[in-house]
């Protein structure tokens, strides 16, 4: 009989067991799935939009860069900007050092 019983509980314990496996592999799909929504999915859309900005970027916008140079953008090239910091200062910047647009903002 302590056999027997020794058998039931065993043979209990695993289907239990076999419940918490797909249990557990359901709470790591739904981590996942939290994850890609709060986390992945907004920065994503914050990229696109900053690269639409900087394709969209012309002669006149002011702008500022990475490095933290206000400027206003004089010529526009395929990847890359004059941007006039001060009278008659001009630079080269790649286009993906912009990251700001402060055209209602005051200089």
């Amino acid at each position: 009989m302590n056999l027997m019983t020794l058998l039931q509980s065993s043979t209990a314990a695993q289907s239990g067991s076999a419940g918490g496996g797909w249990m557990s592999i359901a709470m790591i799909v739904l981590i996942f799935v939290v994850m890609y929504f709060f986390m992945i999915r907004p920065q994503q859309k914050k990229q696109k939009e900053l690269n639409q900005f900087r394709a969209s970027l012309k002669k006149g916008d002011k702008i500022v860069t990475v490095g933290g140079i206000y400027g206003v953008v004089s010529e526009v090239r395929d990847d890359k900007l004059i941007v006039e910091i001060d009278a008659n200062v001009k630079i080269l910047v790649d286009k993906s050092a912009v990251v700001k647009d402060m055209a209602d903002t005051q200089r």
